[in-house]
């Protein structure tokens, strides 16, 4: 079990499987309060209050949970000075007393805002390849069903998506780079807007899977905001930003 102190008030906690297998307990069960589940919430937040002195005695605690992989998860860990911030933040998502849908509000949790469907976007392109493909085969002989699903997978894998995002400080992009750095391993540069004083990130897929990288933008999104990018954009933020960390940002950041 490691935690880390992000600041004052929040600490990251990584469960890996050997944590979970120790206490014979299963990710989905931490989800569940089991008395296992309850019983390493304890030691965590006494390993927590004497590694980083973080005390949450009759102190709300929200906490975030990011899973990594199919046995190991992060837990970002926030104390709650003011109950009433948690009633703000999650009251769109209660239903009216009446039964009745407050206006502007929705039944479903709303998408976080800048968090782009990536496998939507793989789809469309499987979808369009298969299309195409089809439309060839009308004219000459098809080839065997499984070498075009391994063209399209290849190509698939080839495709190297760029994103964007924007953070009001540097402090977020820490925060999402400590999340994301033992997960993420692809190219991304970090640069600053000297007119806003803005944080803007391009980051790439590389080798990642379509899953994965949509998984790590849903992340960057609960941190910054997306904002549109081209393929003009790199070559505009190096002549007028300044780079900050180039290749490697949140790799290099994750380590501070």
């Amino acid at each position: 079990m490691k935690i880390e102190k992000i600041n004052d008030n929040q600490i990251r906690c990584t469960l890996t499987r050997e944590d979970l297998s120790s206490r014979d307990l299963k990710l989905s069960e931490l989800a569940y309060g089991t008395d296992k589940a309850k019983s390493l919430f304890r030691d965590m937040m006494q390993q927590a209050a004497y590694e980083c002195g973080f005390e949450a005695n009759d102190i709300p605690l929200m906490i975030e949970a990011i899973p990594i992989s199919a046995d190991s998860i992060i837990l970002i860990i926030t104390k709650v000075e003011d109950p009433e911030e948690l009633d703000t933040r999650f009251a769109k998502f209660a239903p009216s007393q009446s039964g009745e849908e407050l206006p502007g509000s929705s039944a479903a949790p709303p998408k976080p805002e800048g968090a782009d469907d990536i496998l939507g976007l793989f789809n469309k392109i499987r979808e369009a390849k298969k299309s195409a493909a089809l439309a060839k085969s009308t004219k000459t002989e098809s080839q065997p069903e499984e070498e075009e699903e391994a063209d399209i997978s290849a190509d698939e894998a080839s495709f190297n998506l760029t994103k964007l995002y924007a953070f009001p400080d540097l402090d977020c992009v820490i925060r999402a780079s400590h999340v994301l750095g033992p997960v993420y391993h692809g190219m991304n540069s970090l640069y600053k807007n000297p007119a806003t004083r803005e944080y803007h990130l391009i980051i790439s897929k590389s080798d990642h899977t379509p899953e994965e990288f949509n998984k790590v933008c849903n992340i960057l999104s609960e941190y910054g905001s997306s904002i549109k990018y081209t393929p003009a954009t790199q070559a505009f933020y190096r002549e007028h930003m300044e780079c900050l960390v180039e290749y490697a940002a949140l790799q290099k950041l994750s380590d501070v």
